[in-house]
């Protein structure tokens, strides 16, 4: 019979808990899946979460630091990425991001994953939502 592996939930202190029933990440054997993270800023006992700020600069670079955080926290890194979607609100955002995703991975010898774009809804200010895929060791 095969042992069955435990499911780990991780939530780095900087995310405040999920408004939903769900977690920032889950981790099973070598596999952690990043949980769609948005443009919000490091948690603040009491207050709301909130977007870092109104720009798609901003808010990518905010989503992706929250999706290494959780990397990080579950053992990983984006070098171990495997897949990475991202959720745009504005078609017209596509080029913009990329140029900023670029900048982002400028130190990584090769891209840190594969990688799907789409065009969604998100609730009102936020204009990025990006999860992730990792397959340690």
């Amino acid at each position: 019979m095969t042992e069955k592996l435990q499911k780990t939930a991780i939530t780095p202190a900087t995310h405040t808990t999920p408004p939903a029933k769900f977690s920032h990440g889950v981790k099973k054997g070598n596999v952690l899946q990043v949980a769609g993270q948005v443009g919000f800023g490091p948690a603040v006992p009491g207050q709301a979460p909130t977007p870092v700020g109104p720009t798609l600069r901003e808010q990518t670079l905010q989503t992706l630091r929250n999706v290494q955080a959780v990397l990080e926290e579950g053992g990983a890194s984006w070098e171990d990425a495997m897949m990475v979607r991202v959720y745009l609100t504005d078609t017209g955002h596509f080029a913009e991001f990329n140029e900023i995703y670029n900048e982002f991975f400028a130190g990584l010898k090769e891209a840190p994953a594969a990688r799907t774009t789409v065009y969604v809804g998100l609730p009102a200010g936020l204009l990025v939502e990006i999860d992730a895929l990792a397959v340690l060791g």
